[in-house]
């Protein structure tokens, strides 16, 4: 009688397990955050920051300066702006650490620009991007357990360009174009951008920037 209860009891609890099993699968499985992530951040002086206001406007950088925030979990913005123009429109491009902007500002204008007109024949349009602040690790390496620079919008992915001729070059269809026009213009802009910022990784480094640029200012020095 009691062996026969602890075989049922034991076939439903197995039942259960394998259900539980089941349901914890399919369209749900997402890649898992780490537990434990640290944080490599930092953060600029009040200093710092006002210099680089001056700095962005001595330039006439039309620019809106951001409230501090944090976000919890190491993640935060400090010293931030809001680009208003810089010459071109940029596509999802919101608050960004102010060195990072003014980084960003002069590749565009010095890089970029004249690039497109005397590589490509036609005048820069627009800048498209993936945007800047991001509360995550390190993509792209297994087990990563290091906030990113977008942590702390101080990284921006950049992946394509719209000329006033109405071509767009982008980064996932374009970095391995054999067209040479179009493969010498993403290789001056790609030279120039690890002259400007501290950390510039492509499609080159590994397959999780397949499609965008990343450049950032607090990484280590690095052009990839």
């Amino acid at each position: 009688m009691f062996g026969l209860m602890y075989r049922c009891v034991g076939s439903a609890l197995l039942l259960s397990l394998l259900l539980g099993a089941c349901a914890g699968g399919g369209d749900d499985e997402r890649p898992s955050r780490p537990k434990m992530v640290r944080s490599t951040l930092t953060r600029p002086t009040p200093r710092e920051t006002q210099q680089c206001f001056t700095e962005l406007s001595r330039q006439s950088i039309r620019f809106s300066p951001l409230a501090d925030r944090e976000f919890g979990g190491g993640c935060f913005m400090a010293g931030t702006v809001e680009l208003i123009d810089i010459g071109v429109p940029v596509t999802n491009l919101k608050g960004m650490r102010c060195g990072l902007a003014q980084a960003f500002t002069g590749w565009v204008r010095y890089a970029v620009a004249p690039a497109a007109a005397q590589i490509l024949g036609s005048p820069l349009a627009k800048v498209e991007s993936f945007g800047t602040y991001s509360c995550r690790p390190v993509i792209g390496n297994a087990g990563a357990s290091r906030l990113s620079e977008h942590a702390a919008a101080n990284a921006v992915d950049i992946s394509g360009f719209v000329l006033a001729d109405g071509r767009r070059i982008t980064i996932e269809r374009d970095w391995h174009t054999q067209d040479p026009a179009v493969r010498s213009f993403l290789s001056v802009i790609r030279q120039s951008a690890c002259r400007r910022f501290k950390t510039v990784l492509t499609p080159d480094y590994n397959s999780a920037h397949y499609n965008h640029m990343h450049m950032d200012m607090g990484g280590r020095p690095l052009c990839a």
